[in-house]
């Protein structure tokens, strides 16, 4: 799967407003053929930081950064960001999320 995490480093007067800004992008993006999750934290030490964990099968990430909602997404983010976001994004060996190994509750 392709592995993605990014980083939106929010204006302080988007913040409130960034997951309605982002909504659409993300209700039509977790609707997509081979995406595998699309989800949205906010930093518990900044909160103009918002992250985005997100996956795809291998053969559905071009699909999605050449669909119509994902060029719209770039049109409308820039107006909320301080700087361009910093991602990793990262072919790995998995299907979805494991169990944490370290970690069992019963």
């Amino acid at each position: 799967m392709i592995f993605i995490v990014v980083k939106f480093n929010v204006k302080p007067d988007w913040s409130d407003r960034w997951i309605d800004l982002t909504r659409s992008f993300t209700e039509t993006t977790r609707k997509e053929p081979g995406n595998l999750f699309f989800d949205w934290s906010r930093s518990v030490d900044n909160p103009n930081e918002f992250v985005l964990v997100e996956a795809f099968q291998e053969d559905a990430a071009g699909d999605h950064v050449n669909s119509e909602h994902f060029a719209q997404a770039m049109k409308d983010m820039p107006q909320a960001l301080v700087e361009t976001p910093q991602i990793i994004s990262e072919k790995i060996d998995a299907e979805g999320w494991g169990r944490m190994g370290e970690l069992t509750v019963e």
